[in-house]
């Protein structure tokens, strides 16, 4: 039997019907899903694939975790009519389906509670927000999808899944003091660049010393992973994960999990080593994650704002940036005057314990405004937004065109570089700071990496009495049908935070959502749809970033026919595949270079071929893309394909 990587392991365990006695790259798999969440702004759409579905029952109403933070605040929940609905949306299914594990408006970022309190290593986590990556810093395997694979993973308890390539990272050495997972992800997005090696493939984190990384160290290594482009990211299961797990409220959350590791001769495409010994304060620059600088190379860059918070920030980069500020203040520093600082804890605990340690009080002093958890300045869409050219540092994970509010500019660091760049509110090296924290201090405020528990690893037994259904086995076979349109291009990484921006997330209606398509990024793109430049044609890492569907609904709203690319985005390709929406992976770069905008091209998804200029291209046709995806395509979406399983069923 070949040796297997730690997310094999996982899905092999969870596989439904499978005979082998492994798997590896390239097997689609049904698998058992342990749990699956999603937010307010994802249940709005999620919503609408439920009542198409008829709103059958869910398959465990205690493994659905529903929690609202992407709208949400004091202001919202007074005066918006877009925030009332999406909360009463949800408000009103949690209590219907009963729901055991319902956080409402501002008691937690949606990925905090749950990744404290509830995942448990080995499991199988489908969330309806990118960002689930996050909770592979439990060692759980935790994917990002869109809200109507979210929708069917609820109710049947299952979903597909083709096995990822694997690619190690492996951090050596040791990191200074003060450094944190927000730096390391950093340089290793600087130094291995975005939706490159960790395109559509899972990461698996090792290291020298893995007992130094805390759960929330990796939770932010693994939340960023989405932004290295792979489908997750996941850590050992250790005993920094016993340590975290034996410190849950519930008795029942404090057991259980699988507790798997990788073979020695597990198969990875490549490895990549990562120093940390003499890592530097980490900063990312407009406008890409991966735009990345050691802090002393960006020095005296003036900003406007500070913002300390969103998923990706922990308790305990909450407690260095206190501590840090504590520091500065002994050293006789004072804040300038600005009402643009801003810090949210990720939920109402961890203020609670941040107020306890007396360590809210350093945030008061240097003039910070403490709101209440909820995703705040990191989408740019409740009441607390960046206004027109201001330029903010924070400690968010997302630094695209528009991402803290229209024509906001955002630079990317750890809590603590924000907290020692707030005072005088231009970007500072933290380190002088750092200098003057009490180590001994920091120690007690958090989790030690002392006495940290035994672990005994598990073998996976894969689920062969549960068989996949007979409708998920084979190929779809699509039409043939020719595409004719013309060319409109794009370049590298288009996100969906370009495609659809968040404040139009909450719209329901195709046509108005399609209105909205590259509202900010590209005015006169529905314009050129409709003109007839309906078939789009980009390069790599087309649809990256978040998992929103509402990126889907509004190229199909606008009208594009196909789109072209070099590669896609894991999570945006599943969901052009869960919308039947015609896609073409070319990587022939005589295309590229051959067409033009407003080129006349035919397209054949089916054969995988383009013509342009009396010449045929030839791409991936989507039978290579995985049976299931051809399936659900032929049946015109997930929606119809569901809907037939479930009669099939009955």
């Amino acid at each position: 039997m070949p040796g297997m990587t730690l997310t094999e392991k996982i899905l092999y365990h969870h596989a439904l019907g499978w005979e082998k006695d492994y798997v590896k790259p390239g097997d689609i798999l049904t698998v058992s899903v342990d749990w699956t969440i999603a937010s307010e702004l994802a249940w709005n759409g999620m919503s609408q694939t439920y009542e198409a579905l008829g709103r059958p029952s869910l398959y465990n109403k205690d493994r659905f975790y529903l929690a609202l933070d992407h709208t949400v605040d004091r202001g919202t929940l007074a005066s918006d009519q877009r925030t009332q609905k999406l909360v009463q949306l949800s408000r009103t299914f949690a209590k219907q389906a009963q729901l055991k594990y319902f956080f409402d408006a501002n008691t937690t970022i949606m990925h905090t509670e749950f990744f404290r309190q509830l995942v448990r290593p080995g499991e199988i986590v489908l969330g309806a927000d990118s960002h689930t990556s996050s909770h592979g810093g439990m060692a759980a395997l935790a994917i990002g999808l869109g809200g109507a694979d979210i929708v069917v993973a609820m109710v049947l308890g299952r979903s597909w899944i083709q096995v990822p390539e694997a690619i190690r990272i492996h951090y050596a050495g040791r990191l200074p003091f003060g450094l944190t997972g927000k730096d390391v992800i950093l340089k290793t997005l600087g130094q291995l660049g975005r939706n490159t090696v960790a395109m559509e493939r899972t990461v698996e984190f090792t290291g020298d010393h893995l007992e130094d990384f805390s759960t929330d160290f990796r939770f932010t290594i693994a939340n960023m992973t989405a932004e290295f482009g792979g489908l997750n990211g996941i850590f050992p299961a250790d005993g920094r994960v016993a340590q975290t797990m034996r410190q849950r409220r519930d008795a029942q959350m404090r057991e259980g999990g699988w507790w798997f590791a990788a073979d020695e001769d597990a198969n990875y495409l490549d490895t990549y080593r990562i120093e940390l010994d003499n890592l530097t304060p980490q900063v990312a620059k407009p406008f890409s994650p991966d735009n990345v600088w050691n802090v002393d190379q960006v020095i005296g860059q003036k900003l406007d704002g500070c913002f300390i918070g969103a998923c990706t920030t922990t308790e305990e980069e909450l407690i260095l940036a206190a501590l840090m500020l504590e520091a500065g203040f002994r050293a006789g520093k004072k804040s300038v005057e600005s009402k643009n600082r801003i810090v949210v804890p990720g939920s109402l605990e961890i203020a609670e314990n941040l107020q306890k340690a007396g360590l809210l009080e350093f945030y008061h002093r240097a003039g910070y405004r403490i709101n209440e958890p909820g995703c705040s300045m990191c989408l740019g869409i409740a009441s607390d937004r960046a206004q027109p050219g201001e330029v903010w540092l924070s400690s968010q994970n997302r630094n695209f065109h528009n991402r803290m509010g229209k024509g906001s500019i955002a630079w990317l660091a750890s809590a603590a570089t924000v907290a020692a760049s707030s005072f005088d509110l231009q970007v500072t090296d933290p380190r002088p700071l750092m200098a003057h924290i009490d180590v001994e201090r920091w120690h007690q405020l958090i989790a030690p990496k002392s006495n940290l528990p035994t672990v005994v690893q598990s073998k996976p037994q894969p689920q062969q009495n549960l068989p996949a259904p007979a409708e998920e086995k084979g190929n779809g076979k699509l039409a043939a049908k020719i595409i004719s349109g013309r060319a409109q291009l794009f370049g590298d990484h288009i996100d969906t935070d370009a495609i659809i921006a968040g404040e139009f997330c909450h719209l329901s209606d195709l046509q108005e959502i399609g209105s909205k398509a590259f509202y900010h990024f590209r005015p006169d793109f529905v314009k050129r749809v409709v003109a007839g430049e309906n078939l789009i044609v980009a390069g790599e890492g087309w649809g990256s970033g978040s998992s929103r569907e509402h990126a889907t609904w509004a190229l199909k709203g606008a009208g594009v026919q196909v789109i072209i690319a070099k590669s896609f985005a894991y999570i945006h390709k599943r969901n052009l595949v869960n919308e039947a929406i015609p896609f073409l992976i070319v990587r022939d770069e005589n295309f590229y270079q051959a067409v033009k905008d407003g080129d006349a091209l035919e397209a054949d998804c089916a054969a995988g071929t383009i013509r342009h200029g009396g010449k045929t291209y030839h791409g991936e046709a989507l039978s290579r893309q995985g049976g299931m995806m051809t399936r659900i395509m032929s049946n015109g979406g997930l929606v119809p394909h569901v809907k037939k399983r479930l009669s099939q069923a009955a």
